[in-house]
């Protein structure tokens, strides 16, 4: 057995194995696997209906809480650290522990988070509630695992490419729906309805989803948790609250001076510790190094939308740009933007198998390019606005659903949990890098209408254009990416000694033999030869 720990036993998640070390016959197996992409991806979209939930309530939040607008925004600030520090470390503990076990105590965090949320109208719980929903952020990646531990080769594409889209699809759809309960309900409703996806989701995850029987050996890395937890408080604070602070007080200065030297001595720890929280030696690795780096370009360009379109849409026609919808009809008009993504996710699938993912990652940031580009003369009327959000959604569908594939055909299967984490965290800063540009660009770029200021239909073209120059430096940086990527757009099978069971660790069941690097070389078709 490799030191990797494939087909390792652990924890009640062992009964029932077979000799290659997966559960359950083939028959509970095709049983699990129907329901397993279904159930996943409703968790990854309740999760991200959490995130988008707020966003109605925004500019009511000072008066809903009373307290300043500066201490409101710790209601946002407060998941975005949280969902930035839980993905790798949720990642790791569901590779040591169990993927399953993990992704249920992600969404029960995010329960009980809501449940504080929605019993106070107090500043203090509302942020230790908001913090507590953060940690659902885990729940997408893990997701991401435990489809490739369980699902046949010839399913895990398509898989992949819907869960890792599922966080913009409940984005999208839940922004509309949160603005009619926040319309004509009490917004502690929110909460409760966030409450209640997060339990219907546990729910079915522990009815219809395995635990699966790989584990990672070792220890959690706990002093390497704290260092990287520091590491991004220092850097994602001054990030998001730079705006009420200055960019160039002290504080903020400081902090980023902070980030850097944590980053530096976590890093050298984390390179001479046997089990470390993040391996940097796989994770420097050119295919996965540009797929993150890749990922943060998409995350900023993604963002830029959500905080363009409904400002445009709400804006009054006084101004002579806003388009004066109410916040339903906004939301609405944007929702598009989650139904795209949701809908190319196979399209993305089929594109990586016949040409591999690096081209379905470039032709999705292409894609998204040209939206935001076209993005900033279509802005005259509802219509245009829902075709600016449709291709955005095409370009960011196709750009996400490539990414899961890059990562795990590069990575060991007993680190795919925590190497998507990492991937979903890069994503993470790039949305709080883009709220940071772009919430700037709108400040600064206004205009006035009787006595209100607000954004100027230049400020708007500038966030697009911003996010256009976003989308083709991730394309410049996925061009690097090897181009001898696994053509299938799937992981490939993990190095080790053991026989593999019926139907292979990997996308193929050919034999596959350990690279020096600590890469994986085999074939398209079972051959040997194409190094990750």
């Amino acid at each position: 057995m490799s030191s990797g720990g494939h087909g390792t036993a652990a924890g009640g998640g062992a009964a029932a194995e077979d000799a290659g070390g997966r559960r359950g016959g083939s028959g509970e197996r095709r049983a699990a696997g129907r329901w397993l992409v279904p159930v996943l991806a409703f968790g990854g979209i309740s999760v991200s209906v959490m995130q988008t939930l707020i966003v109605p309530i925004v500019a009511q939040l000072p008066t809903l809480l009373g307290t300043s607008t500066s201490n409101a925004s710790w209601v946002i600030t407060s998941t975005l650290l949280s969902g930035a520090v839980a993905t790798p470390i949720m990642g790791r503990l569901g590779d040591l522990y169990g993927k399953r076990r993990i992704v249920l105590l992600s969404l029960g965090l995010m329960v009980l988070g809501s449940l504080i949320c929605g019993v106070t109208s107090q500043l203090v719980p509302m942020v230790a509630g908001r913090a507590l929903q953060g940690f659902a952020m885990g729940a997408i990646p893990l997701g991401i695992g435990i489809m490739r531990d369980e699902l046949p080769p010839e399913r895990l594409g398509s898989a992949m490419a819907f869960m890792s889209s599922s966080l913009g699809v409940g984005g999208a759809l839940g922004m509309p729906l949160a603005a009619y309960v926040a319309q004509h309900t009490d917004w502690h409703m929110l909460f409760f309805g966030s409450a209640g996806l997060g339990a219907l989701a546990m729910a079915f995850v522990r009815a219809l989803v395995p635990e699966s029987a790989r584990r990672t050996p070792g220890r959690f890395d706990v002093l390497g948790a704290i260092g990287l937890s520091a590491g991004l408080v220092a850097l994602l604070l001054p990030v998001s609250k730079g705006g009420d602070w200055g960019w160039t007080s002290p504080t903020v200065l400081g902090l980023f001076g902070v980030a850097v030297v944590v980053f530096l001595l976590w890093g050298l720890m984390e390179l001479r510790i046997r089990d470390p929280l993040v391996d940097l030696r796989t994770s420097a690795r050119r295919q996965v190094l540009l797929t993150n780096l890749a990922s943060i370009m998409v995350g900023l360009a993604f963002y830029a939308a959500t905080l363009v379109l409904p400002q445009l849409l709400q804006l009054p026609a006084a101004t002579g740009f806003g388009l004066g919808q109410s916040m339903v009809v906004a939301g609405l008009c944007v929702a598009p933007m989650g139904v795209a993504m949701m809908l190319v996710s196979s399209l993305s699938a089929r594109l990586s198998r016949a040409r591999g993912p690096k081209v379905s990652l470039m032709a999705g940031l292409v894609v998204l390019a040209a939206a935001y580009l076209l993005g900033t003369v279509l802005m005259d009327a509802v219509w245009q606005t829902v075709v600016t959000a449709v291709l955005i959604g095409i370009g960011i569908g196709i750009a996400y659903s490539a990414m899961p594939a890059l990562i795990l055909g590069a990575v060991d299967p007993s680190e795919s949990g925590a190497a998507n984490g990492l991937n979903t965290l890069m994503r993470s800063i790039g949305t709080s890098t883009s709220s940071a540009v772009v919430g700037v660009v709108l400040a600064r770029m206004t205009t006035t209408v009787g006595h209100t200021t607000v954004p100027s239909q230049a400020g708007f073209r500038a966030a697009f254009l911003i996010a256009a120059g976003a989308a083709l430096l991730g394309l410049l940086t996925a061009a690097f990416l090897p181009s001898s990527s696994s053509r299938s757009g799937l992981p490939r099978p993990a190095p080790t000694g053991d026989a593999p069971p019926e139907g292979g660790w990997g996308p193929e069941p050919a034999a596959a033999s350990s690279s020096p690097a600590g890469g994986v070389r085999c074939g398209a078709a079972g051959r040997r030869g194409d190094p990750v």
